[in-house]
């Protein structure tokens, strides 16, 4: 039976229970798993002086990873150090500055930073001292973008902001900041109390509020469904909650619990989590009331609404996806600082070291602090691109990937066509007009159409062990 949620993004149980198998997020192909740490310092450069030789340089957006939390949510699976010692996050601020330092050599200075985004961790453990340090150190050394159109977001968590909300939203804008993205996951306090996270109805609002009286373009809320202890009753009033603020964005996340993975899932006690039947209630009503109050599907846990910039990004075929997520900013590279912070540097990715210790000894020896990374082959390229488009467009030109990557698409990809097959068959996937299309029931199944075109999901007899990946929903 077909439960219709929204206009054209129906809600098939059945056949969403029977493709939700772990899968990757796509916010990179390949998947950071798949870095090699024989790609470091050299081989970064080597494509930083490419990227800058190009015919017209691409601008630049950069990630500043803040790992720092004053305490543990148990749901969470990011990099992040537990700490309540303020200090750290100023001497923190001053290694960032020597790694931007030395990125920013790689770089011709005449190309602007046209997105910045400060993510962790919990990026409000910075105080405003440290903060305005650390804009003004990156203003200094980089060239900020004065475009109307720039994106300067940060993380918020609304239970540590460290002023009243209203001072520090006015502290944000005059740094120039214009997007905000607010942690919540669930306001009922059962589930808090069951993730450790306790963080009232009041002070996520206030801090809403506070953003938008000081301008803020953008205004993103997060939840998580899947939590233990939720319920639909409880999510329906979380969501309603948040529905009321009128959020810009909207990001709802399915929980992966994976606990062999990440120590403080440990915490949760696995018997409390929903089961099958009960994440797939809990998707079911979150689609259901985003759309009913006029939310867009975007793709991949997203919604916005109908005026907002990924809207009419998706809508001029201009979406793309990367480690932040959605964003309208297709044409930049990308440089990641901060402990365990993600570049994507013209055909490479690097990643940083993860442990602070490991990250902060290589900057203070001067040394870009790369970890792993990895060049793109060919086949990358064209899987990524294809993969891209599904994800951020939900369909692929075939003549257009065939254009673009000097291939002939029917036989480079004969065994994902095949592969295609069955969500074909089961109306996850359409052929029109050369075009591979998901249907409005697969687009909330995109990663399994992704997971077609993956080489790395293929791999050999006697491969290293999978990586742990999350449910498709």
């Amino acid at each position: 039976m077909n439960t219709e949620v929204s206009p054209g993004l129906p809600f098939e149980p059945t056949l969403i229970r029977r493709y939700d198998r772990p899968g990757p997020r796509y916010t990179s192909y390949p998947a950071a798993p798949h870095f090699d740490s024989g790609f470091g310092e050299r081989e970064l450069r080597a494509f930083a002086a490419r990227s800058n030789a190009t015919a017209a340089p691409r601008p630049l957006s950069l990630y500043v990873h803040v790992p720092f939390c004053e305490s543990p949510c148990f749901y969470c699976g990011c990099n992040r150090i537990i700490t309540r010692d303020l200090s750290r996050g100023q001497r923190y601020v001053e290694d960032l500055l020597v790694e931007i330092g030395l990125a920013a050599q790689l770089f011709d200075p005449r190309r602007e930073v046209a997105q910045l985004h400060l993510g962790g961790g919990t990026p409000n453990f910075l105080g405003r001292e440290a903060l305005e340090q650390l804009l003004g150190g990156i203003g200094r050394t980089l060239r900020l973008s004065e475009a109307a159109d720039r994106d300067f977001s940060i993380e918020l968590d609304p239970r540590t902001v460290p002023e009243p909300p209203e001072h520090y939203a006015a502290t944000l804008a005059r740094l120039g900041f214009n997007r905000a993205s607010l942690g919540v996951q669930d306001f009922d306090p059962e589930v808090q109390r069951a993730v450790n996270r306790i963080q009232s109805i009041e002070q996520t609002l206030d801090l809403i509020d506070a953003c938008r009286d000081r301008g803020f373009r953008s205004i993103n809320v997060d939840l998580i469904y899947g939590l233990p202890r939720q319920t639909p009753e409880r999510f329906a009033r979380t969501l309603r909650t948040v529905i009321s603020a009128r959020p810009d964005r909207v990001a709802v996340y399915g929980y992966a619990h994976l606990p062999k993975l990440f120590k403080a899932q440990r915490r949760i006690d696995a018997a409390a989590l929903p089961d099958a039947a009960g994440r797939l209630e809990l998707l079911r009503l979150a689609i259901e009331e985003l759309s009913a109050s006029g939310y867009c599907y975007i793709g991949m846990d997203h919604f916005a609404l109908p005026d907002d910039e990924l809207v009419r990004a998706q809508e001029a075929g201009r979406l793309q996806r990367n480690f932040m997520g959605y964003t309208t900013h297709a044409d930049c590279d990308l440089i990641g600082v901060g402990a365990s912070a993600i570049s994507h540097i013209g055909g490479s990715y690097s990643q940083n070291y993860r442990e602070l210790k490991s990250w902060q000894a290589a900057v203070e020896a001067r040394r870009l602090p790369v970890w792993r990374g990895l060049a793109l082959s060919f086949d990358d390229r064209v899987r990524g691109a294809v993969i891209a488009r599904l994800m951020c467009q939900g369909e692929i030109d075939t003549a257009q990937i065939a254009a673009d990557c000097g291939i002939d698409f029917e036989a480079y990809f004969a065994d994902e066509l095949r592969r295609l097959e069955p969500l074909t068959a089961d109306g996850l996937v359409r052929f029109a007009g050369g075009k591979i299309i998901a249907t409005p029931a697969g687009r909330l199944l995109l990663r399994n159409v992704a997971m077609c075109f993956d080489h790395y999901l293929t791999a050999p007899p006697g491969a290293a062990d999978p990586v742990p990946l999350s449910r498709a929903v």
